[in-house]
């Protein structure tokens, strides 16, 4: 039996990839006189995956890996004008409105009726507490837990804080890799709704498990009632 159904927040109840897709074309256009664009993607997902550990994930260390990928494909020739340009992009990107996916507010609505709800979502603490407040969903949900990295140890912590064994949470989200695969190596339950943009860094090549797909969120109202029946 579930008792808690828990969302990712980043492009499962919200869109969000689309606006790092949007400043990394302003990125290729800024620096296309210095390097060709593809190689910029490469150099600039490189210096992302790196800065991982010191940064963590979110729109702060997206910021600074620009800036660093930057200088390196340009020997350190940028300009400040350049450097001011892409920090206005990051400040953009911290006060962009929240847009919720289709049917979600609907799933939410009618899931908070019958079972406890909670948010799993990682990256900066500051930028995804005013996510979290924008999108008018914050009060709907019981628990909400902002993290630096979704894996094995931080899911047993957090369903711990809440309360509830791991195979009475069915979680809910777009990546394979942070979202599903952890949740169910602990006896967890998950579905997988993909966005249309996925991040190169959480593509799963091969799942190691099988999990429901949904191409739609409130698909999920009839999986978790097939769920209680079972």
């Amino acid at each position: 039996m579930i008792e808690v159904v828990a969302f990712d927040g980043d492009d499962t109840l919200w869109h969000h990839e689309r606006i790092f897709t949007d400043i990394s074309a302003r990125f290729r256009e800024l620096l296309k006189h210095h390097v060709d664009g593809n190689i910029l993607d490469e150099v600039l997902l490189a210096t992302e995956r790196s800065n991982l550990k010191f940064f963590g994930y979110g729109v702060k260390g997206f910021g600074l890996s620009l800036i660093e990928t930057a200088l390196d494909v340009c020997d350190g020739e940028i300009t400040g004008a350049e450097v001011a340009t892409m920090l206005d992009w990051i400040k953009e990107m911290l006060g962009d409105p929240v847009e919720l996916l289709p049917g979600v507010e609907e799933t939410v609505e009618a899931l908070r009726t019958t079972h406890r709800l909670g948010i799993v979502t990682k990256g900066d603490l500051f930028d995804q507490e005013g996510k979290i407040a924008r999108s008018g969903l914050g009060e709907r949900f019981d628990h909400v837990a902002i993290v630096s990295e979704k894996d094995e140890t931080t899911y047993l912590r957090v369903f711990a804080d809440w309360g509830v064994s791991p195979e009475r949470v069915l979680m809910v989200g777009n990546s394979v890799r942070s979202d599903i695969e952890p949740v169910l190596a602990i006896g967890g339950q998950a579905v997988h709704v993909p966005y249309d943009i996925t991040w190169q860094h959480e593509v799963v090549d091969a799942p190691q498990s099988d999990f429901p797909v949904f191409d739609d969120v409130r698909r999920v109202l009839g999986h978790v009632e097939r769920l209680g029946r079972s």
